[in-house]
């Protein structure tokens, strides 16, 4: 699908939007633009937009998706057509402009093959999380702001068989896998209509006979429906988690279960997430490259 619905709302970035080799496209609230390009993020002090231009852009983008953007809600989050994602803080929350950022999924059509080629991952390590994933191991895939996260959690969602029937959660949908049978939900929080979060969507998910289930990114009080998922026979699930490494994933989703779990203690908690997490995936960016720096798989690492 094309971006013609918000292309006349962000004219002095037409030709960035449409560039096949710009993965990122940053606006600060001082108005300079920035864009990442090939792994690097440089300044485009050419492009500039006029006064006010882009606040009544992104309030016009807003209403046409059926969201809030205001001075009582001054924070968007959507998925734009092609399946890019922008996210957008307007004043009194940023001063004196807007701020705003596009992330263009240019790596949806990726396969393995292109990871390899790319250095992200070796072919030892992509046959390991091949196995793990038709093996119906749940894998949890950490790392920082944009260190690859959702290009793996893409590439190994490949690799689930044919025939299962995949939900997709997210809360602003990002992932695009080629599967015949996959059905996607995305959260409602910052829009006209009645909030509905993750948790709400995962225990609504659980009615409709999931295989497998995937949550674009663990960040609240879903955590703990989440491991409760996994621990009632919906294994093999993908999801992911920002962390600084392997071992401190697994710690961080506890301190989310914990937000859920009444008067469990945390040790107990981080026992439950270890036994119900097979494979844990630790990315890293270094000098623009995005690469996977440790595995764990049942608990023993195997590292680069």
């Amino acid at each position: 699908m094309s971006l013609e619905i918000i292309l006349p709302f962000l004219k002095p970035i037409k030709h960035l939007l449409e560039a096949e080799t710009v993965s990122e496209i940053m606006i600060n609230p001082d108005a300079s633009v920035w864009i990442e390009e090939d792994g690097q993020i440089q300044p485009l002090p050419g492009i500039r937009f006029d006064d006010g231009a882009l606040l009544t852009g992104l309030e016009v983008i807003a209403n046409r998706y059926g969201k809030k953007l205001n001075a009582d809600s001054p924070i968007m989050n959507l998925r734009l057509p092609d399946g890019s994602r922008l996210a957008a803080l307007i004043p009194p929350v940023v001063h004196p402009q807007p701020l705003m950022t596009i992330r263009k999924f240019t790596s949806r059509e990726f396969t393995v093959v292109d990871l390899i080629q790319r250095k992200m991952l070796t072919e030892g390590q992509a046959q390991t999380l091949k196995i793990a994933v038709q093996h119906g191991d749940t894998v949890l895939i950490s790392g920082g702001t944009g260190s690859g996260k959702t290009t793996l959690l893409n590439v190994l969602a490949g690799f689930i068989p044919t025939q299962e029937r995949i939900l997709i959660l997210e809360d602003t949908a990002e992932l695009y896998i080629r599967k015949p049978h996959v059905v996607s939900a995305e959260a409602q929080l910052d829009t006209h209509k009645s909030p509905i979060g993750f948790a709400d969507l995962l225990k609504a998910a659980l009615r409709h006979r999931p295989d497998r289930i995937i949550v674009g990114e663990i960040r609240g009080t879903e955590a703990r429906v989440f491991l409760d998922a996994l621990n009632t026979g919906h294994r093999g699930s993908l999801s992911t988690i920002h962390a600084n490494s392997a071992e401190d994933a697994v710690r961080r989703l506890a301190h989310l279960v914990m937000r859920g779990s009444g008067g469990a203690s945390l040790r107990d908690v981080e026992d439950e997430c270890r036994r119900s997490i097979q494979v844990v995936v630790h990315l890293e960016r270094v000098s623009g490259i995005r690469t996977i720096r440790e595995i764990i798989l049942d608990r023993h690492f195997c590292t680069r």
